[in-house]
C-alpha cells in the first residue's frame, strides 16, 4: 500500500485555488487547538488534585479519628492518619507534575506555531504574487484576444471594401489594418511575457508548495507523536500515583496486622482497673428487728464485793441436824 503524503494529495487544477493548502493549514490549526485543550485539561486536573490533596491533609490533621483509642489500635490509627496525610502530599506533588507537563505542551505548541509562521508568510507572499501575475496574464490575454478580433475586423473591412471605396478610403482601411496588426503584435508580446512570468512564478510556487507540504507533514507527525507520548506519560503518572498510594495503604494494613485485641484489652485493664472484689448482696432487714437491736440494754452497776473473813465451818450439836458439805453444797440431814 502506497504511503499517503501531503505533497501528493493537496493540489487543485485551478491555479489560483488554495483549497489544498487551506485544508492542511486548517488541520494544523485544529491540531494546535487540540494540544491547547489537553494543556487546559492538565491544568484543571492539577487544580483538582491540589484541592483534594489539601483537603486530605486538613482532614488528617484536624478531624478526630479514634483519638481515645489505646495501645496497638492507637498506633494503627496514628499510622492511618499519617498515611492519609502522605496521600494528600502525593496528590499535591502530582498537581505540580501536571502543571509542568502542561507547560511543556504549551512550549511545544508555541514552538511549532513559530516555525509554521515562517512558512505561512512565505506561502502567503507567493500566493499573492502568483494570483497577481495570473490576473495580469488574464488581462494580457483578454487584450491580446481583443487585438486579434480588431485585426480580423480590419482585414475583413479591407477585403469587403476593396472595390467599393475610393483610393483615399482604401488607404485609411490599410492604415487601420496596419495599426491593428501592430497593436496585436504588442499585445501578443505582452501576453507571452506575462505567460512566461506566470510560469516562472508557478514553478516557484509549486516548489514552495511541495516544501510547505513536507514541512507541515513533518510537523504534524511530531505533534501526533508528542501528543500521544504526553497522554501515555499522563496515564503512567496517574498509575504511578496509585501504586505509591497503595504502598501507603499497605503500611496501614501492616500496622493493622500488628494490632492485638488481647493486648489492647489487657492494656486497658491494667491502666483503668478499680478492683477485683464485687460488692456483697444486699439482704432484707426487718425494721422492728433493726429498731430492737438498735435499743441499748440497761447496764447494772456491779455490786461491790465486800471483803470479809470466811465463815466458820458449822458444827452440829447433839440435838441439831447434821450438815454435810459436798463440793461446796451443804446438805442438811434430819
Amino acid at each position: 500500500m502506497r504511503e499517503a503524503r501531503f505533497r501528493d494529495n493537496f493540489w487543485s487544477t485551478d491555479l489560483t485555488s488554495t483549497v489544498g493548502y487551506d485544508n492542511i493549514v486548517q488541520h494544523l490549526n485544529d491540531g494546535r487547538k487540540n494540544c491547547k485543550e489537553f494543556e487546559d485539561f492538565l491544568k484543571e486536573r492539577a487544580i483538582i488534585e491540589e484541592k483534594y490533596g489539601k483537603e486530605l491533609i486538613n482532614l488528617s490533621k484536624k478531624k478526630p479519628c479514634g483519638q481515645t483509642e489505646l495501645n496497638t489500635l492507637k498506633r494503627s490509627l496514628d499510622v492511618f492518619k499519617q498515611q492519609v496525610d502522605n496521600v494528600g502530599q502525593s496528590h499535591i506533588q502530582l498537581a505540580q507534575t501536571l502543571r509542568e507537563e502542561a507547560k511543556k505542551m504549551e512550549d511545544f505548541r508555541e514552538k511549532q506555531k513559530l516555525h509554521r509562521k515562517k512558512i505561512e508568510l512565505i506561502m502567503e507572499a507567493i500566493h499573492k504574487n502568483r494570483n497577481l501575475q495570473y490576473k495580469k496574464t488574464m488581462e494580457a490575454k483578454r487584450l491580446y484576444e481583443q487585438r486579434c478580433r480588431d485585426k480580423d475586423e480590419a482585414e475583413q473591412a479591407v477585403h469587403r471594401n476593396a472595390n467599393l471605396v475610393t483610393q483615399k478610403q482604401q488607404e485609411k482601411l490599410f492604415l487601420k489594418l496596419a495599426q491593428t496588426k501592430s497593436a496585436l503584435e504588442d499585445s501578443d508580446r505582452g501576453y507571452q511575457q506575462n505567460i512566461a512570468a506566470l510560469e516562472k512564478i508557478r514553478e516557484e510556487w509549486q516548489k514552495e508548495h511541495i516544501k510547505a507540504c513536507e514541512f507541515f507533514e513533518t510537523q504534524e507527525c511530531e505533534r501526533i507523536n508528542y501528543f500521544r507520548n504526553a497522554l501515555w506519560l499522563h496515564a503512567n503518572q496517574l498509575s504511578q500515583d496509585c501504586v505509591q498510594n497503595d504502598e501507603k495503604y499497605e503500611d496501614i494494613r501492616k500496622s493493622l496486622e500488628m494490632c492485638s485485641i488481647e493486648k489492647d484489652i489487657e492494656f486497658f485493664v491494667n491502666l483503668r482497673k478499680t478492683g477485683s472484689l464485687a460488692p456483697a448482696p444486699v439482704v432484707y432487714e426487718n425494721y422492728y428487728n433493726t429498731q430492737r437491736n438498735a435499743t441499748p440494754a440497761r447496764s447494772q452497776a456491779p455490786v461491790p464485793i465486800s471483803r470479809r473473813a470466811p465463815l466458820p465451818t458449822p458444827t452440829s450439836g447433839p440435838d441439831d441436824p447434821d450438815y454435810v458439805t459436798v463440793d461446796g453444797y451443804s446438805l442438811i440431814h434430819h
